[in-house]
């Protein structure tokens, strides 16, 4: 059975970054720098054939500032699946 992957966003930590700018070497299709050499990165979820060289990124950081979060519809829709229905007592009154 295949694996269910929910989409993934990159991540940059703006405080841990120092600006070396590796990863807008390695993955200049989704990362662009900014005048000072900063990451601006697209802000949507990485496609797949995209996601092998954005973990070769986050891995070859030097200050570790890159990751991986969930795509906030990925958040949405687990959130979605863990409600479940009320099913407390009733309230009552005196």
């Amino acid at each position: 059975m295949r694996e269910r992957r929910h989409p993934l966003v990159l991540s940059v930590d703006a405080i841990a970054c120092d600006g070396h700018g590796v990863c807008a070497e390695l993955l200049p299709e989704w990362i662009r720098l900014d005048d000072w050499g900063y990451p601006i990165v697209n802000p949507a979820a990485v496609p797949p054939e995209l996601l092998d060289r954005a973990r070769w990124a986050v891995s070859n950081c030097p200050a570790l500032a890159l990751s991986f979060r969930p795509a906030p519809s990925a958040i949405a829709a687990a959130a979605a699946s863990a409600q479940r229905p009320f099913s407390g007592l009733a309230s009552r009154t005196p």
